[in-house]
């Protein structure tokens, strides 16, 4: 399998969305079980129409970067990043691997291509926020692998 990064197109914008879907399913359904129907159903009424609204802006905006990973033509993931070039930070906001592609490396192959390029505008500290529920556990090993080191927060949420 040979992967190339590249940056976004235009014409990638369908792609990222649909495997992002794909990707963060998982992560829905955790949620649900965690957060239990009620809770759930008032914070994500329709996840897969905001994520897609979610993804759609990343890809959009002009102060965010996007790279995908192109697997014979095929978009098989992507990463989106900002840069805050006063405290010299990086911030990955959105990283997904598609499912046919997952445990592969490509979500580290990202992370490590887009320090590289963090690296060379003259950011000193890159990060990235994650879930610490079960759907979640892919992407905290994929970070972990990429050499970030977790620092555990908690958000609570209570049913009134």
């Amino acid at each position: 399998m040979s992967v190339s990064i590249r940056l976004m197109s235009d014409e990638d914008i369908e792609p990222i969305v649909q495997l992002s879907l794909l990707a963060w399913a998982p992560v829905f359904d955790s949620f649900q079980q965690v957060l239990g129907e009620r809770i759930y159903a008032l914070m994500y009424p329709d996840w897969k129409k905001q994520q897609q609204e979610v993804v759609e802006k990343y890809c959009r905006e002009e102060q965010t970067t996007v790279y995908v990973a192109d697997v014979d033509g095929r978009v098989a993931g992507f990463i989106t990043y900002t840069l805050n070039n006063e405290d010299k930070t990086g911030e990955v906001d959105l990283l997904a691997v598609h499912p046919e592609y997952q445990n592969r490396g490509i979500g580290t192959e990202l992370n490590t291509f887009v320090f590289e390029r963090m690296k060379e505008r003259g950011i000193k500290l890159a990060s990235v926020g994650t879930g610490g529920d079960p759907g979640h556990a892919p992407a905290r090993r994929s970070y972990e692998k990429a050499g970030y080191i977790g620092l555990p927060l908690m958000r609570y949420y209570k049913d009134l």
